[in-house]
């Protein structure tokens, strides 16, 4: 069977959902943070000093080309806007023996850059095993490993150093993070307490402690790290408010209240008092005195818009993480919005938050208004582009899609997604003319892209009855990307029908099956393949096995799966399937004969 991925919406929407924006998780505008600059200056020295030591930090722009020599190495790249230059190194094991090692560090960041990150690590080992006292290749191996992602790794070098170094305390808190990163939370909390016995008591590192307990399920012993923290610094309201919430969580709404009313005599102002009153009266089930909490807040002249809308995005976040309903925050949103008419950033909130709330029309008029007021505002747009795709408005796709052609010319996804809309019009060489006008735009290094635009081209050449074209865009899409399932599929199938190739059809729909052994469309097309070559054991098989994990009830695999059981010999099974077929929607000259007849047809105009 055919997948209709590209062609079809349902993948599409499901696709872009995940650039959605429901609620405030992705909001460009984040709350403060509850730890301060106050305390972590000793840190904030620490981290600018091993700055020295993130070998993976990105440093060379995008590499066009790379040629090697037998004599050494020779890397051959063009700097963005500028002149092509030719790095030529004599090997690694050279540069050790020949005692130039300090270029081992930048040659590892170079390597990183290559997308060779395995060789980058190797360089270094040789490095340290070389120069077994070094403290700079050593603390670069431990740092490239973190920033590559094995923490395991850099967990043990960093034991070592701490071991070999203890007088650089710091150690400690890489060491602490990358413990963390590997899941060995224990050992991370000795990490930070070593830290804390030569730095003294620090917020940042209270704070990362009380993270892990928590992590740990350890609720006594993350307590008493904000208890600390609040005796510390008996002047700060938020770790007042911190164990207001610890108390509020654990259901002991008196300690949380007085946690509560102590913050709001140090600081009367903090946002986060609001919130987490508004958060206690929620918990009592007094939502009329929560949102007036909020509500007061919104309105009072003194504080911006910015903490406002901290206050307010805090509190419907709160709500979602309780499971709440979130509909009594619009109106304060409209509050908000009345004060602010102009803000920007306030509509797309709005906006996210109807969308969450399934109320497309209101968040389609809040997007609107950001791409009238900020015509350039690309994320106004793509959710306008999400709510038209999932309404499957074609002529707004359209609208849409032109205008930001124009507005971000760059931007092929544009071209991708009016391509579709033309393709669902039928208007098959608009929707050609704009997959080839974007080709000329996709960067050439986006390989995946460009496959699927070749794959959208052949799936309309296939429509236009221009077979040959068809197979040509096929072959040319998988030329950038031989794993791309959908193309396999469409190709094997369409082969299939045409009885042409059948032994290539049959090894691109295997490579489906590998890819994807769950998607039931191509495990239909896989049982096709073997039915058009007569094989009606395995298509049986197969369309069983197709049958057992579609979750879209599809008619086409139980009117196949009728056509394979007559093949087999088994001509009741075969009719009551094809009846089946019939009752699920399906409607064709071919199904009524087969039906009636109780006999296969093959069907000649299958597309």
């Amino acid at each position: 069977m055919r997948a209709v991925c590209h062609a079809g919406w349902q993948r599409l929407c499901a696709a872009r959902e995940t650039d959605m924006t429901f609620g405030f998780t992705g909001h460009r505008r984040p709350m403060p943070k509850i730890i301060s600059g106050k305390g972590n200056k000793k840190l904030d020295e620490i981290s600018e000093k091993m700055s020295f030591f993130s070998v993976a930090a990105p440093a060379i722009p995008h590499f066009r080309r790379r040629t090697t020599s037998a004599s050494g190495t020779v890397c051959g790249f063009r700097m963005a806007g500028g002149s092509r230059r030719v790095i030529r190194t004599a090997g690694s094991h050279q540069l050790l023996d020949a005692g130039h090692g300090r270029h081992v560090e930048r040659l590892s960041s170079f390597y990183v850059q290559l997308n060779r990150p395995e060789k980058a690590v190797e360089m270094l080992k040789r490095a340290v095993a070389n120069s077994k006292d070094n403290f700079t290749y050593k603390m670069a191996l431990a740092s490239i490993t973190r920033n590559l992602g094995m923490y395991g790794e850099a967990a043990e070098e960093y034991e070592e150093l701490v071991r070999d170094y203890p007088e650089k305390e710091e150690l400690n808190y890489y060491l602490a993070d990358a413990l963390t990163q590997a899941g060995e939370i224990g050992k991370a909390i000795e990490a930070y307490d070593a830290l804390e016995s030569v730095m003294g008591m620090n917020e940042a590192i209270s704070m990362q402690k009380y993270k892990l307990y928590v992590q740990l399920e350890k609720p006594e012993e993350a307590f008493k790290e904000i208890e600390k923290l609040a005796a510390k610094y008996p002047m700060e309201a938020r770790y007042q408010i911190v164990l207001g919430d610890l108390h509020l969580e654990n259901g002991e709404m008196d300690k949380a209240l007085a946690c509560y009313q102590k913050a709001n005599e140090i600081d009367p102002t903090d946002p986060y008092y609001i919130v987490s009153m508004a958060n206690y009266y929620e918990a009592k089930g007094d939502k009329e005195a929560a949102e007036q909490q909020i509500r007061s807040a919104l309105v009072n002249e003194k504080l911006d818009v910015e903490t406002k809308v901290n206050i307010l995005s805090r509190y419907i976040l709160k709500l979602q993480q309780t499971k709440q309903g979130t509909e009594n925050a619009n109106h304060l949103f409209q509050t908000l919005l009345e004060q602010h008419p102009e803000d920007i950033d306030l509509k797309l909130m709005y906006g996210g938050l109807l969308m969450a709330q399934g109320k497309t029309e209101e968040a389609k008029f809040q997007f609107q208004l950001v791409t009238e007021m900020e015509p350039s505002n690309a994320g106004a747009w793509q959710q306008l582009l999400n709510l038209a795709l999932k309404g499957e408005d074609i002529p707004e796709v359209i609208r849409i899609c032109t205008a930001c052609m124009e507005l971000f010319p760059e931007s092929p996804e544009y071209y991708f997604y009016l391509g579709i809309a033309y393709y669902q019009q039928q208007k098959y060489q608009e929707a050609l003319n704009t997959y080839y006008a974007g080709l000329n735009i996709i960067l050439k290094e986006n390989l995946p892209l460009k496959s699927d635009f070749y794959g959208q081209i052949g799936d309309i050449y296939y429509q236009m009855g221009q077979l040959d074209q068809a197979y040509k865009a096929y072959d040319e899409a998988l030329k950038y990307n031989d794993k791309n399932v959908v193309v396999l599929n469409n190709y094997s199938y369409f082969l299939s029908l045409e009885k042409k190739d059948l032994k290539k059809a049959e090894r691109m729909s295997a490579q489906c099956i590998k890819l994807e052994p769950d998607n039931a469309t191509y495990l239909d097309t896989y049982a096709w393949i073997f039915f058009v070559q007569g094989n009606y054991t395995l298509a049986k098989i197969y369309i069983e096995s197709a049958l057992e994990k579609d979750k879209t009830k599809s008619a086409e695999l139980v009117d196949h799966y009728g056509d394979i059981l007559f093949m087999n010999g088994d001509k009741e099974k075969a009719v009551e399937q094809w009846k089946k077929a019939k009752e699920m929607g399906k409607d064709s000259e071919i199904l009524n004969r087969k039906i009636a007849e109780q006999q296969y047809i093959e069907d000649e105009n299958a597309k």
